[in-house]
């Protein structure tokens, strides 16, 4: 199963933002990684270097890699709507990432393991695959076996999931709804996607 492993701290300070969540390394070193870190003299960057620099950052965010992200943006092109916000829909529908979203996970990488080790069921059944695209109407759960999970357990006393409107969560069952495909405005992370699409139409 292909991920990014390499240091997160460093892909973090690369950005200038926390998006791996919180990092009291980054708040520390909060300036780009190198041996001359925050005394090096930074050349103004290009619009190509701007482009992908964004097209790098939603890649680390959804902790996807490069072929996956192209399959997504093709197939982002080819739906109806504005193709940046279509991406940015399709990544959040991505099964690892509603799990991370539903406060299952403290982070996406967390969420992802979650999955691929089938505690995860949608409309009960156990699905293994991250990438799974989640529809709306579906229901995700932990599968009962998983329900006492010290991991779980943890990341849902302090849930994220009621800040979400496209989600809803029953405590009482450990079910999230996936109540619609959210709107670009609803989606909180900072990612300019305007120019991931200006660098795939060169």
């Amino acid at each position: 199963m292909a991920r990014y492993i390499g240091p997160k701290t460093k892909v973090a300070r690369k950005f200038g933002e926390a998006i791996y969540g919180a990092d009291k390394y980054l708040d520390k070193k909060n300036y780009p990684p190198g041996m001359h870190g925050a005394n090096k003299r930074r050349r103004k960057l290009s619009e190509y270097a701007l482009q992908l620099k964004e097209k790098q950052k939603a890649k680390y965010t959804y902790g996807i890699l490069e072929k996956q992200f192209a399959n997504l943006f093709d197939k982002a092109s080819r739906s109806k709507g504005i193709t940046g916000e279509v991406l940015l829909q399709l990544l959040e529908r991505r099964l690892d990432n509603v799990i991370y979203r539903l406060g299952l996970s403290p982070t996406r990488a967390g969420a992802r393991q979650l999955v691929s080790h089938r505690h995860i069921t949608v409309n009960g059944e156990i699905v293994n695959i991250p990438s799974y695209s989640v529809r709306p109407g579906d229901i995700i759960s932990i599968r009962e076996k998983s329900k006492s999970l010290e991991s779980i357990t943890d990341s849902l006393a302090s849930s994220r999931s009621s800040q979400y409107s496209w989600l809803e969560w029953d405590k009482s069952l450990l079910a999230g709804k996936f109540m619609n495909v959210p709107e670009r405005s609803d989606i909180p992370e900072n990612i300019k996607e305007q120019l991931i699409v200006e660098l795939y139409s060169k």
